[in-house]
């Protein structure tokens, strides 16, 4: 059982404040688009590691890749990680 730290609503939030963070630029949102927004491999390592953090469970790097935007991330996050 995982004790998520953070609330399924705030998710894409906290997403978009890991992209803004880690890539370096303020202006990210909850819609940013990670590749558009610079995003590679090693920074979309760091993403996960703080998101694994946050919501207390395993968060596969490759959910970036095929979710790169922070609200599509959000969603796919909370219907793995059963944080609704």
């Amino acid at each position: 059982m995982h004790s998520p730290q953070v609330a399924a609503a705030e998710l894409p939030e906290l997403i978009a404040s890991f992209y803004r963070e880690t890539l370096g630029d303020d202006k990210l949102d909850t819609s940013s688009d990670f590749f558009e927004a610079g995003g590679d491999s090693l920074s979309a390592f760091q993403i996960t590691a703080r998101l694994q953090q946050a919501v207390g469970v395993e968060v596969p790097v490759a959910l970036v890749f095929t979710y790169p935007s922070p609200e599509d991330l959000a969603m796919v996050v909370v219907a793995d990680a059963d944080l609704s």
